[in-house]
């Protein structure tokens, strides 16, 4: 892997905590958004720390051969504390219980990094190793115990939240979990990929111990693409729960708007004489879906005098009597409905009514349970079909319902 391998990742991350950093702001006292922020950060800081120029620059500019090393190993073990810390909050549980278990990992944590820090300082490391630092020195006392303490670490880690995420991703089958299950089968997936990581590593350091250095390309060209990846999933895994849902409301909002845009436009003419709903081009979709449904209804009320209740109550006994279900009958009659008062208004010729009429001679209105931009978007999609297929079907329903 080259610098870039590296540093691409780092910096969508890095502009993924930057986006994020407000929240973060707002949310210091939650532990489950101290932890998101330090899986991020551990994240960018990893890719960044791991690249082979990060690595010379470091070791140069502190005068300590390989001490990228140590600090890589120290951030991989705060990411690995703070995707566990994330999970137990997570799951949620009495309050108590979720301090003693956070506490517990970030003293495990604590101690994991100061083992590290005092074997490296008691090791003699000359040579520096910007990409086979595992292998290399496999063999020299204090590094080899660090090495073998990381690797552990790591490979239990990941094997704990692999087994827990499998396991809560098995008991979370409803749709309005859907997101919090997908996240934790991407979660499976990146801590397996950890443990391939950790076993690619103990094989070609067990290599090194047997006396042969003909596995050391697990080490330094299998393995480190394998944790780049992990530390990628682990993020997306973890930011999916929190991210899909906001994504799927703009999406089923946006797929409203666009549904509505048959029945939105035949009723323009009854708009009326006040302006237009003015929608900022930065609007959300779930605005853009209610201005417009709001404009359905308003001009829904102008064409009220026009509503046929007999045509109405015909077309849902009709589509009753095709076999639909009551919500998709009353769907389909208000469309019919809709659909003959504006063909009755273009051959008549006649203009909208004004305030006034509407008040004096208000004839047959919407269902209220066809309302909100879902009922509407469903009336403006059966609209449009009966449209597209002419007045038969709407003539054959009033004929048939009578």
């Amino acid at each position: 892997m080259t610098g870039s391998d590296y540093y691409i990742p780092a910096v969508v991350l890095a502009i993924a905590l930057a986006v994020k950093a407000p929240s973060f702001w707002r949310s210091w006292h939650s532990p489950m958004s101290n932890a998101i922020f330090v899986i991020l950060a551990a994240s960018a800081a990893g890719f960044v720390f791991g690249a082979p120029p990060t690595i010379e620059r470091v070791n140069r500019f502190t005068g300590v051969p390989n001490v990228s090393a140590l600090i890589v190993y120290c951030i991989l073990s705060c990411l690995s504390c703070g995707s566990i810390v994330l999970l137990i909050h997570w799951r949620g549980g009495p309050e108590e219980i979720l301090r003693k278990h956070t506490r517990t990992w970030i003293a495990a944590t604590a101690v994991v990094i100061a083992t590290f820090c005092v074997l490296f300082s008691l090791s003699s490391v000359p040579i520096e190793q910007q990409r086979d630092f595992d292998t290399f020195y496999a063999n020299t006392p204090y590094v080899r115990e660090m090495i073998v303490l990381y690797l552990t670490a790591h490979f239990a880690m990941s094997l704990v939240v692999a087994t827990k995420c499998w396991r809560w991703a098995r008991e979370l089958r409803d749709l309005q979990a859907a997101w919090t299950h997908w996240g934790l089968l991407i979660l499976v997936a990146a801590f397996g990929i950890g443990l391939s990581f950790a076993l690619l590593k103990f094989l070609a350091v067990g290599a090194r111990w047997a006396g042969t250095d003909r596995w050391d390309s697990l080490s330094t060209d299998i393995a480190p693409p394998l944790a780049g990846l992990g530390a990628g999933l682990t993020t997306i895994g973890f930011l999916v729960p929190v991210v899909g849902p906001r994504l799927g409301s703009m999406w089923e909002a946006w797929r409203a708007y666009r549904a509505m845009e048959p029945l939105w436009r035949a009723l323009e003419p009854f708009a009326g004489p006040g302006k237009p709903t003015w929608i900022r081009l930065t609007s959300s979709p779930e605005i853009r879906a209610m201005a417009r449904s709001t404009d359905i209804s308003d001009r829904l009320l102008n064409l009220a005098p026009y509503l046929d209740s007999s045509r109405r109550e015909a077309a849902e006994r009709y589509a009753s009597s095709q076999g639909c279900e009551p919500e998709a009958a009353l769907i389909f009659a208000e469309a019919t409905t809709i659909h003959a008062a504006l063909a009755t208004v273009e051959v008549a010729g006649k203009l909208p009514p004004g305030p006034v009429a509407i008040a004096a001679e208000m004839g047959a209105t919407i269902d209220t349970r066809v309302s909100g931009t879902n009922g509407l978007a469903r009336l403006s999609i059966q609209f449009a079909k009966i449209r597209h297929s002419g007045s038969s079907i709407g003539d054959a329903a009033h004929s048939e319902g009578k």
